[in-house]
């Protein structure tokens, strides 16, 4: 069955981990927004720089997708708007989940990777990223297995997305946190 389902969140969340293990899970093929952003030259991580890297995501993803495989897209996504563009790219059931993670495991996750970004790009990464709340949130403070559990129990019985687009594709909340944005209030 072809479908698409996007893992975001803040640096040090555990995006790529729990990507490559749901991926594995549902037979699925990765794409990781990060891996075609190392191969140029950073700004900053502008939009235009996460919307060009969508071409790259659609360019891999839709043969992938057109031969009934599923994909899993691994990456950051600061920008609402880098989300709605690869939606609209993917014309395909799809399933969005944002990692939920205190940024103090952020930090000492990042502090045990073999190349670590540091904690200030840790902390200026979570302020671009937690704004941005789109379909589900997942708690992805816990284990690896508890985090692809957690996904796969918001996905329908009997399939691992899906089966068709939802209703409505926009963010629940704009602004995370802000009560009069989000009904259901301010969240940890």
């Amino acid at each position: 069955m072809s479908y698409f389902v996007i893992v975001r969140g803040p640096l040090g969340a555990g995006k790529t981990t729990v990507a490559g293990a749901l991926a594995g899970a549902v037979g699925a093929e990765v794409i990781a927004v990060d891996e075609i952003l190392e191969s140029w030259t950073w700004d900053g991580g502008s939009e235009a720089l996460f919307l060009r890297a969508n071409d790259v995501v659609a360019e891999r993803a839709l043969p992938i997708l057109t031969r009934g495989q599923p994909v899993v897209v691994d990456g950051n996504f600061y920008w609402a708007s880098a989300i709605e563009d690869l939606l609209a790219r993917l014309p395909f059931p799809h399933a969005v989940f944002s990692l939920d993670v205190p940024l103090a495991a952020c930090i000492e996750r990042d502090r045990r990777r073999p190349l670590s970004y540091g904690e200030e790009a840790v902390r200026a990464v979570f302020e671009k990223v937690r704004p941005v709340v789109w379909e589900e949130t997942v708690d992805g403070s816990g284990s690896v297995d508890e985090t692809v559990r957690a996904i796969r129990s918001h996905l329908p019985p009997g399939r691992s997305a899906a089966a068709s687009p939802p209703p409505d594709r926009t963010p629940r909340a704009a602004i995370r946190g802000t009560p009069d944005d989000d009904p259901s209030g301010p969240t940890s």
